[in-house]
């Protein structure tokens, strides 16, 4: 019997060695570079997404148009701003068609978000920058702070932020 104070170790296990090639005959490498499997004739599987450019010709719904807010609905707003991280962000390219394109998804996903321009420029070519984003994208400049800026624009099928009314 062993002493007290000596612990008893496990002996290791040893694995067999593996082959370069798997129990089918093919290679065992990363799903990466495996090749893709293509079906032998037949229909495709699904239907493929029409491209933005595709969708953007057809007219389904006249654009949206910025909502005009009252103060208590502004401030109501900017309340619920307060703690949001900037979603978007600038760069020095300043406000492409690729931006407006994702800001707009992105006030589509949220309808409340904060973007980010770059800092130390003029602050009348922010201003220029935030409100003409503000119109490609439909929707209302709610506070703007140094180089941080909030958009609102409701959801047209489901709002998921209730705001008060304007008179109230």
């Amino acid at each position: 019997m062993a002493p007290m104070n000596q612990k008893r170790i496990p002996a290791r296990r040893s694995r067999p060695a593996r082959s370069p090639t798997g129990p089918t005959g093919r290679s065992t490498g990363s799903s990466l570079y495996r090749p893709k499997r293509v079906r032998a004739g037949g229909t495709p599987s699904k239907p493929r997404k029409q491209r933005a450019s595709q969708r953007a010709a057809i007219p389904d719904a006249p654009p949206p148009v910025a909502p005009e807010l009252s103060e208590k609905q502004r401030r109501h707003l900017r309340g619920l701003a307060h703690e949001l991280k900037p979603i978007i962000r600038l760069g020095n390219a300043g406000l492409t068609d690729a931006v407006a394109t994702e800001t707009t998804r992105a006030l589509h996903d949220h309808e409340l978000i904060k973007v980010k321009a770059p800092g130390g420029g003029d602050r009348e070519a922010r201003d220029a920058l935030f409100t003409e984003l503000a119109q490609r994208t439909a929707s209302a400049l709610i506070h703007r702070i140094g180089n941080v800026a909030v958009l609102y624009r409701p959801n047209a099928t489901l709002p998921k932020i209730m705001i008060p009314d304007a008179s109230a």
